[in-house]
């Protein structure tokens, strides 16, 4: 990708901006296209929300519902994917000794809900150790299996693991554990937009995922997929007037999670336009960029590998999007609690070379790695300035 795409986005010119993953871009068309809406909200807030929302609210789920392969009316909007699990685990019933099961790469928000839910019902949390470097996806689905008990009630994975960027192989592991009677709540937040999603064909109970990462729409657009079997038991965590709605044209679970209090619905609203506004970019659309990204981050993983003196990478090429791990000599610096965490080399590559991206003390301190991200802004020559501060920072 030519480097006049960053022009669609507004982002500093001054930084090389290699963190995509962590909280997304918006294009500036999308932006616009926001404040739009929020004008149009404002000029008449009750012809908006009371007669205008609902509508349009339709509609940007049924583009969304497209996108990721599901039918609209299983989508429950969201401000971030955190939301959307809290809510699956606040409306588990469970017993005491029942365990739900998670691996070691979790996302710390999800896995403090995980926490906090089996703490409040006496469950037990099983935790699967995926092995660091990964040497296939076989050997994932092997130590998540490993765990699986006739106690087992619940799967919480990550589509695309936060601290280790590993495309999981989740369509195994959803038929795996569900072949034991087990269902799978997928933290998706990495999901939409780096992957093709077919959520239907996946079968997985619930998958909450992020649209203002991959998907560049605006920060607090998000959704959650619930199965259809399990829509009746599950009520949103804030309870609202479609509770006790006499209306018999929409689900229950429409009623209660299209309305809770009143917000600023235009970041779902903006959904329809960032997904063609993206798309648009380049021939090939959703495909290409999806495709291009990953392209992209696999050549820069080789080439900083081939820098730093990597002998290998820290996973195989099929379990990698748009973002990558790369391997660092281990750290010398005391390591603080996360998550505020910021390792000196972070640091200093922000404060001394203007480079934005992650480095993470893994498994745990001293190891250590860099994650990469690659969006359609970005260019082969951002990962050449990368490697070059490396270069510097570490002799």
């Amino acid at each position: 990708m030519s480097a006049p795409l960053r022009s669609h986005w507004s982002l500093d010119p001054q930084v090389v901006f290699l963190n995509h993953g962590s909280f997304g871009a918006c294009p500036t068309a999308v932006l616009q296209h926001q404040s739009e809406l929020r004008a149009r909200l404002e000029s008449e807030p009750v012809r908006f929300l009371a007669r205008e929302a609902e509508p349009l609210l339709d509609e940007a789920r049924s583009v969304l519902g497209a996108f990721v392969g599901a039918d609209a009316d299983d989508l429950a909007f969201m401000p971030n994917a955190t939301t959307g699990v809290n809510t699956v685990l606040r409306g588990l019933r469970l017993q005491p000794g029942d365990e739900l099961l998670v691996t070691d790469n979790e996302y710390n928000a999800s896995r403090n809900a995980l926490d906090v839910a089996c703490a409040a019902m006496g469950a037990k949390v099983v935790v699967a150790t995926l092995p660091w470097p990964v040497p296939s996806a076989d050997a994932v689905v092997d130590a998540v299996m490993a765990q699986v008990t006739p106690r087992t009630r619940l799967l919480l994975i990550d589509h695309i693991t936060s601290q280790t960027a590993l495309v999981m192989p989740l369509a195994e592991l959803v038929r795996r554990v569900r072949e034991k009677g087990v269902e799978t709540l997928v933290d998706g937040a990495h999901g939409p937009g780096m992957v093709p999603l077919a959520l239907r064909e996946l079968g997985a109970a619930y998958y909450a995922g992020n649209c203002h990462k991959w998907l560049c729409a605006p920060k607090g657009a998000a959704f959650l997929y619930v199965r259809r079997d399990l829509q009746a038991g599950l009520k949103p965590l804030v309870v609202s007037h479609g509770h006790n709605s006499p209306r018999t044209d929409r689900s229950r679970f429409r009623l209660d999670f299209d309305w809770m209090g009143t917000g600023d619905p235009s970041p779902y609203l903006c959904i329809p336009t960032v997904i063609r506004f993206i798309g648009g970019l380049v021939p090939g659309g959703w495909p290409e960029v999806m495709a291009s990204n990953r392209e992209k981050a696999l050549a820069a993983r080789r080439r900083l590998d081939a820098r730093l003196g990597n002998a290998s990478p820290l996973c195989p090429e099929s379990m990698v999007g748009s973002m990558a791990c790369v391997a660092l000599p281990d750290s010398s610096a005391e390591r603080p609690a996360p998550p505020l965490y910021l390792d000196p080399l972070h640091v200093r590559l922000f404060e001394e070379h203007h480079i934005e991206l992650p480095v993470t003390a893994w498994p745990k301190a001293p190891r250590r790695h860099l994650r990469i991200s690659a969006q359609l802004y970005n260019t082969p020559a951002d990962y050449e300035v990368l490697g070059d501060a490396l270069e510097a920072l570490l002799r």
